[in-house]
């Protein structure tokens, strides 16, 4: 008795529904990243005209309240919008679906204007992995131009200040990211001191009750004459830093201890630092160590350790009357270690100075 067997003939339709499926998979997630770049264009527009100042610390905090995202992968959204805007190859595959999200994600940490044309091709050449690989070591290699572009950042910083025709004083300035992000931690504190005032006035009924609520930028300006009040008043001490209005910098353990090392290095609205920046803050910044697993899932979230005391400030301005650079003789100086503390995470005590 002869049995035929449909086997041979389910496998074949098998495979080939297989093959439709994963083609159409392909062509989803090419769409998808073209979808991706859209959005990033939008995020970079949002971000430019500020959209996100409407209570919120940064636009990533924005993009994790409105969209849902985690405020880590929301820092990196805001970090590869920006990036985008001078990489116009990159910026274009991503939207022809040609590259995934997760390739220029990864290209963008290192690709310049004069090197998107080269890096384009390895990222259509080579697996996620593989573009990951190649920018590692890539960073590496370029840890020589970071310091430069550090050192022309620094170089370029600048502020002006001028009256206008009608006596009112504009102000116009270009700071260090770092920097920067001291400046609007201290606008932010300082608007809400002006709102709790406000508010207690409103309850004493002091307040005009017929007034308009000040503007967004009516309110920055208000913040910043108090902060310049307040300088004069504290004769430029900083004192402790306020817990809420902190600037918190993510950096990866291995680029503060080796700035040379890869990893990452960038405040906490995505803007990247260089490590040798990172290193200097670590001086006198409490710190917070968290673990993750391989999959970037955090484990561990440890306590807070270390930052130079108030009573160590006093000391340091009681024994040092100042920066302890030779010639320099500024009266207002940071507690910093004489040793990068990175470098010395193993001793009990630290050599601190003033400079």
């Amino acid at each position: 008795m002869k049995i035929d067997s449909p086997t041979a003939v389910v496998a074949h339709d098998d495979a080939a529904d297989l093959d439709t499926l994963g083609d159409e998979i392909a062509e989803l997630s090419a769409h998808l990243d073209a979808a991706t770049a859209h959005v990033l264009t939008l995020i970079r527009e949002f971000e430019a005209r500020a959209g996100w100042n409407t209570g919120f610390r940064s636009c990533a905090a924005w993009l994790s309240w409105r969209v849902g995202l985690d405020l880590g992968a929301a820092r990196e959204r805001v970090r590869v919008a920006r990036a985008l805007g001078t990489l116009p190859l990159l910026a274009d595959a991503l939207a022809r679906g040609e590259l995934s999200y997760a390739k220029v994600r990864a290209l963008t940490r290192v690709a310049t204007p004069e090197t998107e044309a080269r890096l384009l091709v390895v990222g259509r050449e080579g697996t996620a992995a593989h573009v990951e690989r190649i920018v590692r070591g890539w960073r590496k290699v370029d840890r020589v131009a970071e310091a430069r572009e550090a050192k022309q950042r620094h170089t370029s910083r600048a502020l002006h200040v001028y009256q206008d025709e009608d006596g009112m004083v504009i102000v116009r300035g270009r700071l260090e990211p770092e920097v920067g992000a001291v400046f609007m931690q201290a606008l932010a504190a300082a608007r809400e001191t002006l709102y709790q005032r406000a508010r207690a006035e409103a309850a004493s009924a002091l307040a005009d009750p017929i007034a308009d609520p000040p503007s967004m930028a009516q309110q920055q300006a208000d913040a910043l004459a108090l902060l310049a009040q307040s300088a004069l008043h504290q004769e430029f001490d900083p004192g402790a830093p306020g817990e809420r209005y902190q600037v918190v910098v993510h950096v990866d353990a291995a680029v503060l201890a080796d700035p040379d090392q890869p990893g990452q290095s960038v405040l906490e609205d995505g803007v990247s630092v260089s490590g040798e920046t990172s290193r200097r803050l670590a001086c006198d910044a409490t710190r917070v160590v968290m673990r993750h697993d391989e999959a970037g899932r955090l484990l561990e979230v440890g306590a807070r350790t270390r930052t130079i005391s108030p009573a160590l400030r006093r000391a340091l301005h009681h024994r040092d009357r100042g920066c302890r650079f030779p010639g320099c003789g500024m009266r207002f100086a940071e507690g910093h270690h004489v040793r990068h503390w990175s470098a010395l995470a193993r001793r009990a005590t630290f050599p601190v100075g003033a400079r």
